[in-house]
């Protein structure tokens, strides 16, 4: 569950995780953050086949881990990729950079 504590673009996402999780997800969320440089070095090579892959997983892994934001980015991350369209994939990396720099999990 997200809940937003303000409109404003640099506050705090906090999502609430189960506490079952909580050796794991900081794994998970290091990964993303690898992911990024990975992506930003497939969009310049214009890698659309590591893109779509990488956007496939967190497709897959998000919701899993309570991140369904990571989920959302990967699905569309996904479609551009095989779209190779540039933009919409950059923008998707912007919104992933976004949301890791802004995620405070608590666990319950």
């Amino acid at each position: 569950m997200i809940h937003p504590s303000h409109p404003e673009a640099n506050d705090r996402v906090t999502v609430e995780i189960s506490r079952d999780l909580e050796e794991i997800v900081p794994i998970f969320l290091g990964n993303r953050e690898n992911d990024l440089r990975t992506l930003r070095d497939a969009l310049t090579r214009h890698d659309f086949e590591t893109i779509q892959t990488l956007g496939h997983r967190m497709k897959g892994d998000g919701g899993g881990y309570g991140f369904d934001r990571i989920t959302e980015i990967g699905a569309t991350m996904e479609q551009a990729a095989k779209q190779q369209d540039h933009s919409i994939t950059e923008e998707q990396i912007l919104r992933l950079e976004d949301f890791l720099r802004r995620v405070c999990v608590i666990y319950r």
